[in-house]
């Protein structure tokens, strides 16, 4: 049972499905245009049309498949998808006369979407049409002083359309509103990690058989929280693997083997380090680094797989941002290809297991929280497959990622001294190609730039820089620029996501 979100182009949409799961149901999220066979595959109880940039009077408007609207389950348009039911019900939609974007209040509200919610209701707007003539059967249930039609509903066929955003937390409570929707839907809420660990057990037990898997981990959150969920699905037919790319940060092949060993993970840890840097060498462009990556780590599978198999399959921590990131959700824009989504090469010996694909990372969090994974691993910030190959902008070489290394070393370090650490969702140091004129020691230098960027965020798919103390960037700069002699200039990235992504390539 699911809810299922048709993206019609909306830069929230994806919240959407957050703001669901955080309520205790499952939802995903499919392509506006999406089949009505593949939609029914997710067995909804509900759907969602989601906003987006189209007008519906467009010639190439987009809209969801024939025999969507007819089906016998609620359905609730968010802006776009508010007009579009009511112009494919009769109603009228039109350019407004005033554009409305930001928050605004609602000077009246009721029906069922806003049922028990009380007091004042803000809203986030951001809509240039809107319905001027109710279709037959609608009622408005919500307005502004701009927007005399800011909701409407059906409550015979189970239609529901909101003109502003519930899924931000602009819309304070959108939450409940939501909430609303699920109970109209009958969803049982019930999405929690308790029930998602039994789900994915047996999932994986149903797929693998008696077969072997090959997994492989990183020693971050989600390989480290796989491996421990595998060893329970398919227990000594479980085989991890640590690739030593030599793209690794300071000491962090130690810290891996120091924190999983210990655990009982079957750990094998493979020195690929002349493979990987050969493989790269001269490659400047990020998506080629990626994608290099991405096969180089399948070729090292695959000779481990010779020595210790055989395996018939190979696990990887894939998440849900990653899989929409890399145009693997059915109609997303590619953003940036990620190294276990769209480098892996065409003729891979295995058969792919990947049970966190339809999860987002704290949802993974809260799995690792359960299966006993000791909060130093838990909580570690993310660090990308294709490690600091991406955070050394351009080509890269053995003095560049000696040189991150260091950088890196004494930002994150500063971070857990200082006590920011767990404030930040991520933190990183890039070197960049820029050099530049310094004056130290009373000598002119011509030295790297560093750049530090530190984000926080709930799910990884939006995320705001974080405020660190003056005095704490101050501090990382001076420590920077004294140790590490090839450094003389520290900026701080200070972009969100979007309009950019968290790592650099």
């Amino acid at each position: 049972m699911s809810v299922v979100i048709l993206d019609f182009g909306s830069q929230f949409t994806r919240l959407i499905a957050r703001r669901f799961r955080e309520l205790g149901a499952y939802s995903v999220i499919l392509p506006g245009s999406a089949p009505l066979e593949r939609i029914l595959r997710e067995n909804p109880q509900g759907i969602v049309l989601s906003g987006g940039p189209s007008s519906v009077y467009d010639e190439n408007a987009p809209k969801p498949a024939p025999g969507v609207l007819e089906l016998d389950i609620p359905v609730l348009g968010v802006c776009y998808g508010m007009q579009f039911l009511a112009q494919q019900a009769g109603g009228d939609v039109k350019r407004a006369g005033k554009r409305e974007y930001g928050k605004a209040d609602l000077t009246e509200y009721g029906g069922q979407l806003f049922a028990g919610i009380q007091g004042e209701f803000v809203a986030w707007m951001s809509h240039s049409d809107s319905v001027t003539k109710l279709p037959d059967g609608y009622e408005v249930v919500a307005r502004t002083a701009d927007t005399p039609v800011t909701a409407i509903e059906n409550a015979v066929t189970r239609r529901y359309g909101v003109q502003f955003h519930p899924e931000v937390v602009h819309t304070p409570k959108g939450g409940q509103l939501l909430g609303n929707f699920l109970e109209i839907c009958g969803v049982t809420r019930d999405w929690n990690a308790e029930h998602i660990i039994d789900e994915l057990i047996d999932g994986v037990r149903t797929q693998v058989g008696d077969g072997r898997v090959l997994l492989a981990i990183s020693g971050g959150v989600d390989s480290s929280t796989l491996g421990l969920l595998l060893a329970k699905a398919v227990g000594e037919r479980l085989t991890a693997v640590f690739i030593d790319h030599g793209l690794l940060r300071l000491g962090e092949r130690e810290q891996v083997e120091a924190a999983l060993r210990p655990l009982g993970v079957n750990l094998i840890t493979v020195d690929a380090r002349a493979e990987f840097m050969a493989a790269l060498d001269g490659v400047s462009d990020p998506e080629q680094k990626r994608k290099i990556i991405g096969r180089e780590f399948i070729r090292a599978f695959e000779r481990e797989a010779r020595t210790h198999g055989p395996f018939d399959f190979l696990a990887q921590g894939t998440l849900y941002p990653d899989v929409i990131e890399s145009a693997g959700g059915e109609g997303a824009a590619n953003i940036k290809s990620h190294h276990n989504v769209g480098g892996l090469p065409d003729d891979l010996a295995f058969k792919l297991v990947e049970p966190f694909r339809t999860l987002f990372k704290d949802e993974v969090r809260e799995i690792a929280r359960l299966l006993g994974l000791p909060d130093a691993v838990r909580m570690r910030h993310p660090f990308p497959g294709p490690g600091l190959a991406i955070r050394c902008l351009g080509a890269i070489s053995e003095e560049k990622l000696d040189i991150l290394r260091r950088v890196d070393d004494i930002f994150i370090s500063g971070l857990r001294e200082f006590g920011l650490y767990d404030g930040c969702s991520q933190a990183l140091a890039i070197l960049t190609p820029i050099q530049s004129v310094g004056v130290m020691g009373d000598e002119r230098t011509y030295s790297f730039t560093a750049a530090l960027r530190a984000v926080t965020t709930d799910d990884f798919m939006t995320a705001e820089w974080a405020r660190l103390p003056y005095d704490f960037l101050a501090t990382m700069s001076n420590r920077i620029v004294n140790q590490v002699h090839e450094i003389n200039r520290v900026v701080y990235d200070i972009t969100g996501k979007p309009p950019a992504t968290i790592e650099w390539e």
